[in-house]
């Protein structure tokens, strides 16, 4: 990929600002948990497997500093744990990769604070390459469900700047491509922070995928007139029956593919699947900032004052999911049944 999303160097988190993106390409370096809490805030990291990334990083970044402080280890790094873990509700896989440096933490009571960091650094590793691993078996398991000459669709960004390597939605395309079959995007806007057309967009122009960005409000439009072959999407959380929370706008999307006939498929790792919540109904929904909307890139564009909803994501029922596409394979229907299974291989 040529784009390096997340880097572990000199003992630092070296990270994209993806909101100066497309503008501006620029890494900054993340060398106290607090800058790690505050670029998944901002979203300067954004993606439930970067998040994970980033916060498995962020937690070796803590136990540094409590070194160099000589401040009580546990307590520090307990503490930096639970200021990572409220940044964003959401995605799931930032408490996946926080609940992995826990256990680490756990079997390693009786070691020296210097050891602890280093099997945390260890394990953030391991997360980051089983990240890269799984990127490509997403993709590969994906690209079987598109044609030689496929047109698709999809909403937000879920590609290299998500993840650790290829991203998941995106990672069908590319591994598609590379499997010599011939893939036009169309790539929503994704309202109100333009992840679609800043990120999305510049990120297949860099892989030299065909990619022509829309507004969201022009999906039924170009479902209907441009011939999308299938639609295809990330997640920030799935529940255990199958329902999909994604980017705010995924939803209606799934509407207007059951309207077109047009397959609606989701991908994403098995970590971002929580079975913990029965449905999606039990997915926490995070609410940002109202200057999102009333001040979007920087102008205002709604009176002062005005009242604003501004949920960062919304809940697909599974019966709009033709099929979630994860490292495990391809799950059509049966979700509950199908993730069980998975999980106890």
């Amino acid at each position: 990929m040529p784009v390096p999303t997340i880097t572990w160097e000199n003992d630092a988190l070296r990270l994209i600002d993806q909101t100066l993106l497309p503008e501006k390409y620029i890494f900054i370096t993340c060398r106290d948990v607090g800058t790690v809490a505050e670029a998944i805030v901002s979203l300067r990291v954004r993606g439930a497997p970067a998040i994970g990334v980033a916060a498995a990083y962020g937690v070796v970044i803590a136990a540094q500093e409590a070194i160099a402080q000589n401040a009580d280890f546990d307590r520090y790094v307990a503490e930096s744990i639970q200021k990572l873990a409220q940044t964003r509700p959401t995605a799931v896989n930032l408490f996946w990769a926080l609940d992995r440096q826990k256990k680490v933490l756990a079997k390693a009571t009786d070691h020296s604070p210097t050891e602890k960091r280093d099997r945390l650094l260890k394990k953030a590793h391991e997360i980051f390459e089983d990240d890269k691993r799984i990127c490509r078996q997403i993709g590969l398991n994906g690209a079987e469900l598109l044609s030689s000459q496929a047109t698709v669709l999809t909403h937000c960004n879920a590609g290299g700047l998500a993840t650790a390597d290829y991203g998941t939605a995106l990672a069908v395309v590319y591994a598609a491509v590379e499997a010599g079959k011939q893939v036009a995007v169309y790539a929503d806007e994704t309202r109100p922070l333009l992840q679609g057309s800043r990120l999305t967009a510049w990120e297949l122009n860099q892989s030299g995928v065909d990619v022509t960005v829309i507004c969201d409000s022009m999906a039924a439009a170009v479902l209907r007139e441009k011939n999308i072959d299938s639609i295809v999407v990330g997640a920030d959380c799935i529940a255990k029956n199958g329902d999909v929370a994604n980017k705010i706008g995924t939803y209606g999307l799934a509407i207007l593919a059951k309207a077109h006939q047009v397959p609606f498929y989701v991908a994403a790792p098995l970590s971002t699947i929580d079975m913990k919540r029965d449905t999606g109904a039990q997915i926490p929904i995070e609410e940002r900032e109202t200057e999102e909307i009333t001040h979007g890139m920087g102008r205002q564009t709604a009176p002062s004052g005005i009242h604003v909803y501004n949920p960062a994501f919304d809940v697909t029922p599974n019966h709009l999911v033709t099929a979630i596409i994860t490292e495990k394979g391809v799950a059509k229907d049966n979700y509950t049944e199908i993730f069980e299974r998975w999980f106890g291989e």
